[in-house]
């Protein structure tokens, strides 16, 4: 199978500090970063994850759906200070269809639906904490502790362990945290990840010797006509887990409370109508995209915009931008809560899509209805100013305030 896009693009790959799309000053608001790629370089070298980068939806969703031309599969597993490609992001079809039919059960909307009291009285305690005061800095006191809390009960993970487990994935995908000057990220990343593989060993041996209905008892016990998962598949799942569940949600979360508290005017159709939530939580994921980016490896040369891209070759596809491509979607520069067919790709797509998608809508749904029948106007602290991470786009300072009643 080839693809070939013969489509003109003017500039198709200029020079890379023309459009610097993971500039950190861009992370707030990346659109018109997205824009001018798609315009200028749908496909263009030099910049990003990979040695090229795809910004148009047309082109991200067709690499999305043939993972046989775009692979999952990298040689890159030491720079994220893993031993083994991690389970199942980074193993492509027909092998990773194994994967996916043990582990897709554990996650399904029914389950997850499951845990929305537990969450909602969770997201109340922690506004309890600071709602007399009039303010707080979001990512802290509730972006953070909310999923992350949510993440471990799923797990059956120690909540006492949550320090630790941010800084085992702080040290890998947000090494800037603790280690802002350091020359080399790889040794701190290969510490890290050494110490994940030997907390897990621990709590596997503990899940077979002692049997629970948590995730890791799911993941020692789980099998399908007696195929089962080995302690270093098991390991390899856990790995990807820590990395994801304690990021994304966190990182949506903070996306979503920028907008609606710079826009008014949106923010207060959800409290005038319940019912828009789930079109909002949608809309927004399209329009702020957390994670802006991912990686593929190319299997096969073929030419795209004119561009042409080697087997072997590196490839970052631009999940936000193509999340706002006109092309795709109507009026895509304006977020419409009541938009149809929204087909965003926030998630991904194809044999990769996000295995926790119905997980994290569950706890985007109860976090923003939560948070606003408490504290329906809100507005960024006067005189700050929120910073955003790149790559994947946490808001890392939020500073609300609020009336107290």
């Amino acid at each position: 199978m080839s693809y070939t896009s013969d489509t003109p693009a003017p500039n198709s790959s200029p020079d890379p500090g023309e459009v610097n799309t993971f500039a950190p000053d861009a992370a707030r608001c990346p659109q018109p970063v997205y824009a001018r790629r798609r315009e200028q370089c749908p496909v263009a070298h030099g910049e990003g994850f990979g040695a090229a980068m795809i910004t148009r939806f047309e082109d991200v969703m067709w690499a999305l759906r043939h993972p046989e031309i775009f692979s999952s599969e990298m040689d890159i597993q030491m720079a994220l200070g893993t031993e083994r490609p991690m389970i199942p992001q980074q193993i492509d079809p027909p092998a990773q269809t194994r994967f996916r039919k043990l582990l897709d059960p554990y996650f399904s909307r029914k389950r997850m639906a499951e845990l929305v009291p537990d969450v909602r009285r969770h997201a109340n305690e922690l506004i309890d904490r600071f709602y007399d005061k009039g303010e707080c800095e979001f990512d802290e006191a509730f972006a953070i502790p909310l999923p992350c809390t949510a993440f471990l009960h799923l797990m059956g993970l120690p909540l006492s362990d949550l320090d630790l487990f941010l800084q085992f994935k702080d040290d890998i995908i947000r090494l800037h945290k603790n280690h802002p000057d350091a020359p080399d990220p790889t040794p701190i990343r290969a510490a890290s990840g050494k110490q994940i593989y030997a907390y897990f060993e621990d709590v596997i041996k503990q899940r077979r010797a002692n049997p629970t209905d948590d995730f890791m008892g799911y993941l020692v016990k789980v099998e399908s006509k007696g195929d089962r998962l080995t302690d270093n598949e098991i390991l390899d799942i856990s790995f990807l887990q820590i990395l994801a569940g304690l990021d994304t949600v966190t990182a949506t979360l903070g996306c979503n409370l920028t907008y609606l508290a710079e826009n008014p005017k949106q923010r207060q159709l959800l409290l005038d109508d319940s019912d828009l939530y789930d079109g909002a939580i949608e809309e927004l994921l399209r329009w702020e995209t957390p994670v802006t980016a991912i990686p593929r490896v190319l299997k096969q040369d073929l030419t795209l915009h004119g561009v042409e891209l080697k087997k072997g070759e590196l490839v970052t596809l631009l999940l936000g931008s193509a999340n706002t491509d006109d092309a795709e979607f109507e009026d895509a520069q304006t977020v419409d809560f009541n938009r149809k067919s929204n087909r965003h790709i926030a998630f991904g797509a194809g044999a990769h899509r996000c295995l926790g998608s119905h997980l994290a809508r569950m706890e985007l749904r109860v976090a923003l209805e939560t948070w606003h029948e408490r504290i329906p106007h809100y507005r960024i602290k006067p005189g700050e100013t929120p910073t955003f991470s790149p790559g994947i786009r946490e808001a890392l300072y939020l500073p609300l305030v609020w009336d107290v009643a």
